[in-house]
């Protein structure tokens, strides 16, 4: 078949399958798996190349190493060395050993696995798919939770765990074509190019692409972007190590350019284009017609694989993390094998560590642990998860504060952390209220004291004591609990001038509805702000630009306050917009007009 063909082919079945998986709540990696698997040899047979598509689209998994790596600071990656090497360094030594153990007795019996092949083999399946993870932390935006940082720590351990695997296969058999370099030697090759890459990137990279930059050329630009990539890629791996981590170093290297943000968008297509091929790639591996005459055993090291694993995890999440939720969050979503099996265990042939049959075997099981992975993340994010976050505190609330504030702030989110650092740099004393356990959390690292509580119960407000306090700071993220906690203020400490944030305008009526008039509609100022830069720009001094600004806010304002009175009758509701957009064209024109006679 034709590169077309086969171009048409992945292009026509990825856009059927992934947005309908996507529908179902499955997430696209499935998707994508489940269309490698049908167009495969082992499904339609309509592509039968795929160890060479699989060494194309292994530059997916290298681009989006780079992303990554561009948004990792050198100090923040430093601030992760104890998820790294400490729970990184655990992960693959515990679960290594546990199976390495494991598949020694009976069921590497049951596989005429020696006792190599048994380490290889075991030390091999404790790695888990970076693609996968980092894909389906993207998707559901958990790049950044507390599991998601520890999860990327491992990750990036793993694919430094992969020089000493490379280095151990010449002990344990015999290469076809045998090596004439000593294993110290090998690994001291490794060290020396990593220390390249790092000195190059520090001190070649920035003049490069100023150089290039200065040409205005945008092609040349990416072009630039994609060669440091994959040339980075290819040297570390000329060395026998992971092209993923060369890639990754050049992105930490370039992390603080001022070439990062174009950096980002000019690899981004290629990077989601080339991860899909990826994980189409994977799916096409896998070995249906050994899964169908094997069915049982299969199944049973594939589940064997993902519950050893997810144990290891669970355990170092619970040590790590302090929190089960996270913890199991963790375990679920590096609980499968990863893609640099396939490379170790091909290597394993070739060295006589193991045969060709069990390489195909431990192949198969690692491909549907990751086509599991995400039928697990989707029970867990469903039914699991939910459990352990209506858990919560033991106790109900934890407001006690020591004297009587006179302010009170609900919701330490981005505004009212705003509010809370003026009124401490003003030495005025305020109680913090925050429902969220994991926010309250992070915000206490930086010396911040905030009390945990629902701001909306009688009983937390007056263990906070708002009785005695005069103003309260309604600055709760979500819009149904800023009503409930407004509504309940209202009635029952009346006395409590409220200032609130508003999210929009509907949020804006509701509160006016419930008497709460003193709102900041959260992007109003600021868009204000960016109209008067626009006028400014074409051609409108800074003294009409401010007067048209203000002219509108006048009228913005007097609007709101007319329609929250009928924002529940959609007939009067546009009879009111309508009416006030006619009105105030005419205050413009009016505003014009005199500016002319003037």
């Amino acid at each position: 078949m034709s590169f077309m063909h086969q171009a048409l082919v992945f292009l026509a079945a990825t856009v059927v399958a992934v947005p309908l998986f996507k529908k179902l709540g499955l997430g696209s990696v499935l998707g994508y798996l489940a269309v490698g698997a049908a167009i495969g040899p082992y499904g339609a047979g309509l592509i039968s190349d795929v160890e060479n598509i699989l060494h194309i689209a292994e530059l997916g998994v290298v681009l989006l190493l780079f992303v990554i790596g561009l948004e990792l600071q050198p100090s923040r990656l430093w601030n992760l060395r104890r998820s790294v090497f400490g729970m990184g360094g655990a992960q693959v030594l515990l679960t290594g050993l546990l199976l390495a153990g494991v598949l020694m007795t009976g069921v590497g019996k049951a596989l005429e696995l020696s006792w190599g092949a048994a380490i290889i083999a075991g030390f091999g399946l404790s790695l888990s798919s970076t693609a996968f993870a980092l894909q389906l932390l993207a998707e559901k935006n958990q790049l950044t939770t507390e599991h998601g940082q520890l999860a990327f720590g491992i990750l990036l351990f793993q694919d430094l765990a992969v020089i000493p695997l490379l280095a151990a296969l010449p002990l344990l058999g015999v290469a076809d074509t045998p090596s004439t370099e000593p294993g110290w030697l090998v690994a001291a090759k490794a060290v020396g190019v990593v220390l390249l890459v790092v000195v190059a990137g520090r001190y070649l990279l920035r003049p490069v692409f100023r150089a290039v930059a200065s040409v205005h050329s945008q092609e040349l630009f990416t072009a630039t972007a994609l060669l440091v990539v994959v040339g980075t890629a290819s040297l570390v791996s000329a060395v026998g190590l992971s092209m993923a981590l060369g890639a990754f170093l050049a992105g930490v290297l370039l992390s603080e350019s001022e070439y990062r943000h174009e950096l980002e968008a000019d690899i981004e297509p290629f990077k989601g284009l080339l991860l899909g091929l990826f994980f189409i790639a994977v799916g096409m591996s896998v070995n249906l017609a050994l899964l169908a005459r094997e069915p049982l055993r299969v199944l049973a090291l594939v589940l064997g694989l993902t519950f050893l694993k997810a144990l290891v995890l669970y355990g170092l999440g619970r040590v790590g993390l302090q929190k089960p939720g996270s913890a199991l969050s963790l375990a679920v979503v590096i609980s499968q094998g990863g893609e640099f099996a396939f490379v170790l265990f091909s290597l394993a042939v070739s060295f006589h560590v193991m045969n060709r049959a069990q390489a195909d075997l431990l192949v198969l099981v690692v491909g549907l642990s990751m086509a599991v992975t995400p039928f697990l993340s989707f029970i867990h994010e469903r039914w699991v998860a939910p459990r352990f976050k209506k858990k919560g505190p033991q106790r109900e609330y934890d407001v006690s504060p020591e004297e009587d504030h006179p302010v009170i702030i609900a919701g330490m989110g981005r505004v009212g952390q705003v509010v809370a650092r003026l009124l401490r740099a003003r030495r005025i004393g305020f109680t913090a209220i925050d429902a969220s356990a994991e926010h309250i959390d992070f915000i206490q690292r930086f010396g911040n004291q905030v009390f945990y509580g629902d701001a909306s119960r009688l009983d937390l407000l007056r263990a906070a004591r708002a009785e005695k306090a005069k103003v309260f700071v309604l600055a709760i993220d979500d819009m149904a609990a800023s009503l409930r906690t407004a509504q309940m203020v209202k009635e029952h400490f009346p006395h409590l001038t409220i200032y609130a944030r508003a999210r929009n305008r509907e949020h804006a009526y509701r509160l006016l509805d419930l008497g709460v008039t003193h709102l900041v509609r959260e992007t109003f100022d600021a868009s204000l702000v960016m109209a008067g830069d626009v006028l400014q720009e074409m051609g409108l001094t800074f003294a009409e630009a401010r007067r048209s600004v203000e002219r509108f806010r006048e009228h913005d304002e007097a609007l709101m306050l007319e329609s929250a009175k009928v924002f529940k009758d959609e007939k009067k509701m546009m009879e009111v917009i309508v009416r006030a957009r006619r009105e105030l064209e005419q205050l413009f024109e009016k505003d014009e007009a005199d500016q002319k006679s003037a």
